[in-house]
């Protein structure tokens, strides 16, 4: 975490913004005090781990009946 007084930040609004956006918390003071917290609206994604899914797919049983042949015998049942 960073901090810097308001003009500080006025003056290289820019650059906290970059690195804000890359994750760095910014925080800006006046008269030493904590206001305001930059961050990025949305948390970094991280990458599917194509390896687990692959796995939960091996390790589910496979139906004999696909599932749109089983929602449509559950609505006959129903009527």
């Amino acid at each position: 975490m960073s901090a810097y007084s308001i003009a500080e930040a006025k003056a290289h609004l820019s650059e906290l913004l970059k690195r804000a956006e890359a994750g760095e918390e910014v925080v800006i003071t006046r008269r030493g005090e904590a206001v305001v917290r930059l961050a990025p609206l949305q948390a970094e994604r991280k990458p599917a781990d194509w390896s687990r899914i692959d796995a939960l797919r091996e390790s589910t049983p496979h139906m004999k009946t696909n599932s749109a042949d089983i929602v449509r015998t559950l609505r006959e049942e129903r009527y």
